[in-house]
């Protein structure tokens, strides 16, 4: 199992839209969430907190191992809970990694938001060792 966790302040989001504007907003996002969020800086910054949570879990980051910001794509099923899609290179990871379930949560508020996602995959890179657990 692996998870990763990410948080924004919303005021991040719209201080980047407003100094870069429609290149900031079509670099990150696909044209579909664009939609979805509907100008909603919340929604953006819930976006993007998805995508830094997704790239965690997967253990990539963005630019390494060919995954991009657009390669995660965050929708949403007919009763809101986010959706992920993966294209190029984070599919690719999610294959390689032989990803077998995935839940990812968003929430926002006025000034941050927040996502988790959490994964089970039958290829992992990191495994963690644990020794013996000791009282003394």
């Amino acid at each position: 199992m692996r998870c990763g966790i990410d948080i924004v302040q919303v005021k991040r989001i719209r201080r980047a839209v407003e100094r870069s504007g429609q290149r900031f907003l079509e670099r990150v996002f696909t044209p579909a969430e664009l939609d979805i969020c509907q100008g909603s800086m919340q929604r953006l910054a819930g976006r993007f907190a998805a995508k830094e949570a997704v790239s965690k879990a997967l253990g990539t980051g963005f630019w390494s191992q060919g995954v991009r910001l657009q390669d995660l794509e965050i929708l949403s099923n007919e009763s809101g809970e986010p959706q992920l899609h993966l294209h190029g290179g984070a599919f690719a990871r999610f294959q390689e990694m032989q990803v077998t379930d995935l839940s990812l949560s968003i929430s926002h508020e006025e000034d941050y938001a927040v996502a988790v996602c959490v994964l089970n995959a039958a290829h992992q890179d990191c495994v963690a060792e644990i020794g013996p657990v000791s009282n003394e």
